[in-house]
């Protein structure tokens, strides 16, 4: 089994990546996925994040509110550390039942948005990193989550640099330009990935 991480910044189109991915038989363990997952109603998680955080971060409904939890842990270092404590290791459990059910020759891709931050890139045999200038993903966050630039730019320098993204990949995929370029990038790396798998 092939343990591949896919890793970007925020709005730097690891979701496209990850899709084609998926589409040329890779197996896809979404990090992002499974933490809405672990912060379900009923959950151990969702548990912990209201008796740190209080009720006010949950809907009417009793589900978490994220855009009001976003705007909370984005102003606040010590609130988004705890926040991780929390979800992380859920995470991580329910990635490693997944990656055990997966078949013995599958190549399996983690897209872990925070691989650099949390030191989990030397987990993996090899690393994709994701890449866009800030102002791009600022622009597509904007666009994508109706934040002003201000708010954006705190989202997007709340995670790791490009530059230390960038220093732990074995390939980049420069998502910066359209569509086709990305496809070509993958191309190359899937072929590589083939290769050693």
């Amino acid at each position: 089994m092939a343990r591949i991480a896919l890793t970007g910044g925020i709005a730097s189109g690891k979701s496209m990546v990850s899709d084609d991915l998926a589409r040329r038989g890779a197996v896809i363990i979404d990090s992002d996925v499974l933490a809405r997952e672990v912060v379900e109603p009923g959950t151990e998680g969702l548990h912990r994040i209201v008796e740190r955080f209080g009720s006010e971060v949950l809907n009417a409904d009793g589900s978490l509110d994220r855009a009001k939890l976003g705007n909370l842990i984005f102003s606040d270092e010590r609130s988004r550390e705890d926040l991780n404590a929390i979800v992380h290791p859920l995470v991580r459990a329910r990635a490693r039942e997944l990656e055990s059910a997966a078949p013995p020759d599958a190549l399996v891709v983690h897209v872990i948005p925070l691989l650099v931050e949390t030191g989990l890139d030397r987990e993996f045999d090899r690393v994709i990193v994701v890449d866009a200038p800030a102002e791009t993903q600022a622009r597509r966050l904007m666009r994508r989550n109706n934040l002003g630039n201000q708010d954006a730019m705190a989202r997007i320098n709340a995670q790791a640099s490009r530059r230390q993204r960038l220093s732990v990949a074995d390939w980049v995929v420069d998502n910066s330009s359209d569509q086709a370029s990305t496809v070509q990038q993958i191309d190359r790396i899937w072929a590589d990935l083939t290769a050693v798998s």
